[in-house]
């Protein structure tokens, strides 16, 4: 049998179309939300953190933590498995993540004019100006999202689908007669071709997700057995990499050979890093002096310690407003909103997240406030690497300790 997938723009009378294409043709409606929820219980991952993988604002820390990326990884996984089932229609950001090679899907768009789809919005309580701005804010994450997965800015771009149908000059009952004729087709019928193309689908998924786990963000494509991984990074020891990554996607149960290749992306001069689960994926340096700050976040980088820099304290209550750092070096003396303040505010909105306090100016007096507030570390400046980074390898010991008690 056929699979349906349905990418919509919002507020184009979607529901009803697929309510009625459900209900002609007997399918089962797999969701973004049941996707994240799979792909939650495959990872570890909070299905809030995966939803945020279809906003098309991404996390400041995203350079760091690739979260972005897992997730993806392993909504692929959870869709792919999910695609053994017969006669169900997949909607939502999910169903772009099938491959083409899947001859026996029936990939649809839903789409209708502005003016239809502020109408539509208005209709449901909003004023028009809201409505505008939601619609085009759903526009953005969508046109983020298959910029993400298929490498295309148009979200409604014909070459993505079979079918491009608009909402607004067909009834939802036209628009499901159209989709059963077209079901009939031969060409949409499961094959052993399609069935083959679903399981190659899933090593690949299986491949990526379990290179994701040793730190590493790669693309796997797979035929029968055969498994084609892509490094589309800046690379120093290419071939020390293409080794570990071969080692790894041979231990996948499927996988009978393993080749590499670099992407358009790929420039073999600097060093490639894969994530280091020993230390925080976000950890946030706050200081007022740039060229210090600046040094110091190289530095830690050379140890293998990635960071997102603020200057001032306002800034990284800002970044805070948005994020959720784990780990916060910050400086005790600053112009406008000081050390001390940003911790009691970060204590008491966030109070999992550790702070190093770090000072050329302080005092015993200012130690004692800081600790009684909750600061993990009070460092003084010239402030020692090597102390700093094992005093933030033991903060992460005990936000990991914590996660797990």
């Amino acid at each position: 049998m056929s699979i349906i997938t349905i990418f919509s723009g919002s507020y184009c009378n979607e529901e009803s179309v697929i309510k009625e294409i459900l209900r002609r043709t007997g399918y089962k409606e797999i969701t973004d939300r049941e996707i994240v929820a799979k792909a939650s219980g495959l990872s570890g991952i909070s299905d809030g953190k995966i939803l945020k993988a279809f906003s098309s604002k991404t996390s400041v820390f995203n350079q760091l933590t690739h979260d972005k990326e897992c997730s993806i990884a392993f909504m692929k996984l959870a869709l792919a498995e999910t695609l053994a089932e017969d006669n169900i229609l997949i909607y939502g950001f999910s169903s772009m993540l099938v491959p083409a090679g899947i001859a026996h899907v029936l990939r649809i768009c839903l789409i209708a004019e502005m003016k239809y789809r502020i109408s539509q919005a208005v209709s449901s309580g909003m004023s028009e100006n809201e409505s505008l701005k939601m619609i085009h804010k759903s526009d953005e994450d969508k046109a983020s999202w298959t910029k993400s997965v298929l490498g295309k800015d148009d979200p409604w771009n014909t070459s993505s689908y079979d079918m491009v149908l608009t909402t607004d000059r067909t009834s939802p009952e036209d628009i499901a007669g159209l989709v059963e004729k077209v079901l009939e087709k031969d060409v949409l019928k499961s094959s052993v071709e399609s069935q083959r193309a679903i399981q190659d689908f899933i090593l690949a998924a299986s491949v990526e997700t379990a290179l994701v786990k040793a730190g590493h963000i790669i693309a796997a494509e797979s035929k029968a057995g055969a498994v084609t991984l892509t490094i589309n990074k800046k690379v120093l020891l290419l071939k020390r990499l293409e080794e570990e990554l071969q080692a790894l996607a041979l231990k996948i149960p499927g996988v009978q050979s393993v080749s590499t290749k670099v992407g358009k992306d790929f420039y073999q001069s600097d060093i490639y890093r894969k994530f280091d689960f020993e230390m925080p994926a976000k950890l946030l340096l706050v200081d007022d002096e740039r060229q210090f700050v600046q040094t110091l976040s190289e530095r830690l980088q050379m140890r293998e310690i990635g960071s997102v820099v603020a200057y001032d304290g306002e800034s990284a209550l800002d970044i805070m407003k948005e994020e959720e750092p784990e780990v916060m070096i910050l400086d005790l003396k600053m112009p406008g909103i000081d050390g001390i303040e940003v911790l009691k505010r970060v204590k008491n909105t966030n109070p999992s997240i550790e702070v190093i306090m770090l000072t050329g100016q302080g005092s015993e007096a200012d130690k004692e406030t800081c600790m009684k507030l909750g600061a993990f570390a009070y460092l003084e400046k010239p402030v020692d690497v090597n102390v700093l980074s094992e005093t933030i390898q033991k903060a992460n010991e005990k936000i990991m300790q914590k996660r797990k008690g």
